[in-house]
């Protein structure tokens, strides 16, 4: 399996995996109308991320099996749908590095690959200057950020503009 930097051709083929990961991964951890919600107004492709060169996929010979990516920008988490601002840097002396938009595909689940895409994220924001990192957690993804270390911070609710309230998870890690 190859990494890389993502690209803007990759977006059709990005917005399928996100697709089958939220509605596959995220059985028992949320309801099918909390991830169709997810998707429509939360979980999609950031273009900034692909602009700043800081998203990676993870491909085999039949397609993606994952993606992921980190930013030295202010977002914490959410594709293009949640937008409606600059997204302005953060000082990697005084703020965290944010760790965004893990998605594995169903068929290569359990397979070290999230892992492999944060250290890429890791090692990219040291580069950066970043000494932490931060993120939002879906509920799927609180198992593997606590196996890389980070430590549990807010527990919240994410209020949608259908009415769903969608679980997540403030974590945190120093480098």
């Amino acid at each position: 399996m190859r990494i890389r930097p993502a690209r803007s051709d990759d977006i059709p083929a990005l917005k399928e995996l996100i697709e089958a990961s939220v509605r596959e991964l995220s059985e028992g951890f949320y309801t099918p109308q909390q991830a169709e919600s997810g998707l429509r107004y939360v979980f999609g492709v950031d273009t900034q991320l692909i602009t700043d060169g800081s998203y990676y996929v993870i491909e085999d010979d039949d397609g993606f099996v994952a993606a992921g990516g980190w930013s030295r920008r202010r977002t914490l988490y959410g594709g293009d749908q949640m937008k409606g601002s600059e997204d302005p840097l953060l000082d990697p002396a005084t703020e965290s590095a944010r760790i965004r938009a893990f998605f594995v595909a169903p068929r290569a689940a359990r397979q070290g690959l999230g892992r492999r895409l944060y250290q890429q994220c890791a090692d990219a924001a040291a580069r950066a200057g970043f000494t932490s990192l931060e993120l939002v957690a879906t509920m799927p993804g609180i198992p593997l950020y606590r196996a890389l270390g980070f430590e549990m911070g807010e527990e919240y609710s994410v209020s949608l503009p259908d009415g769903v309230d969608l679980p997540v998870a403030r974590m945190h890690k120093r480098l």
